[in-house]
């Protein structure tokens, strides 16, 4: 399969932030700096993404944060609300190349059990051929062991596909395997690389 086109999900395809879920449950704007810097932070929410399980991290941060637990087990019960919808014009690009004809493949750092949740809400990854989520493979982007395994799993032409991501380190890493690669900013910005690359008819 020589041409393909590999999407990251979160901030690529979909918006996300810790803060649109704890800004609906802490009032306070410092407070919730406070509680997304120190408490659920990014970080912290990223050993999801590699593979541990929220059986082990929750109760564990709630040890430590005794006085926070109802916040925390809402980062476990209320993840689809850090992820407020698509990103503008990116679910437009993925229905033209799959209209085009291109091969669509997904890698993404997600936790297993809030990809279960959350891929059935989601018509448009019907578009794609296969999607590898790290948490499941417990291999996370910018690692090139990643790449290698998408290239194994989804029988693609390194030279032929193109991947997409909003992290630059994620961006060097599919680089690194021989994968061409675009830092994402914005749908129109991409939309005019893929029409460059041959992916996508100008309009």
């Amino acid at each position: 399969m020589r041409r393909s086109v590999i999407f990251d999900v979160g901030r690529v395809l979909f918006d996300w932030d810790l803060r649109y879920l704890f800004a609906k449950l802490i009032a306070d704007r410092q407070e919730l700096e406070w509680f997304v810097t120190n408490v659920v932070t990014p970080q912290w929410h990223f050993q999801h993404d590699a593979g541990r399980p929220l059986a082990e991290m929750v109760p564990e941060l709630k040890t430590e944060f005794p006085g926070h637990a109802l916040l925390i087990d809402a980062y476990a019960t209320r993840f689809d609300e850090t992820i407020p919808g698509p990103m503008p014009g990116s679910l437009e690009l993925v229905e033209r190349l799959d209209a085009a004809g291109v091969p669509l493949f997904a890698i993404t750092n997600f936790g297993r059990e809030f990809w279960e949740a959350f891929r059935p809400t989601q018509p448009v990854f019907d578009r794609f051929r296969d999607i590898i989520v790290s948490g499941t493979e417990k291999l996370m982007k910018p690692d090139p062991a990643i790449y290698r395994l998408a290239i194994e799993r989804f029988g693609i032409d390194p030279a032929g596909a193109f991947f997409i991501d909003d992290n630059a380190a994620n961006v060097a890493g599919a680089e690194s395997v021989g994968i061409a690669a675009h830092r994402f900013e914005d749908a129109a910005t991409l939309e005019v690389e893929l029409v460059t690359r041959g992916y996508l008819p100008a309009r």
